[in-house]
């Protein structure tokens, strides 16, 4: 068996600066609260522990609320958001995350550890920080 020399994990790559909103904000009020917003995304918070986490990027809020001509200060965070997310774990091969990106047509993804969100990762991240130990 193979054995892969340079395992480069998700937690090598991901940000670890996320922004995490509640769903009752409305879209403008969640906008004015990122501190985060090269990441491009929020993270919806469970309302309680057998909830689920959700997502909303920037496309959803054009696609949703600013292509339909709607106010965004009308309409709420969760009413827009995708959910369950789809996530990774911290110590999963880059390798694998971007086939499960691929594979589900997703761009970002929470990180999760202990079932709390810890970071966020994007093909950009895997990108640019997984090939650039290789480009050195």
């Amino acid at each position: 068996m193979r054995v892969p020399k340079n395992i480069i994990r998700v937690r090598d790559v991901m940000k670890f600066d996320v922004d995490i909103v509640d769903g009752m904000l409305t879209v403008a009020e969640a906008l004015k609260s990122m501190k985060f917003p090269d990441t491009r995304t929020l993270i919806v918070d469970k309302r309680h522990d057998d909830d689920e986490y959700g997502v909303v990027m920037f496309r959803d809020m054009a696609k949703k609320v600013l292509a339909r001509d709607h106010s965004p200060n009308r309409v709420n965070i969760y009413e827009i958001m995708s959910k369950p997310v789809l996530s990774v774990y911290p110590e999963m091969d880059i390798r694998y995350c971007t086939r499960l990106f691929d594979r589900f047509g997703l761009s970002r993804a929470p990180v999760l550890e202990d079932h709390k969100i810890i970071g966020l990762v994007s093909y950009t991240d895997i990108v640019l920080k997984g090939f650039a130990s290789e480009m050195e």
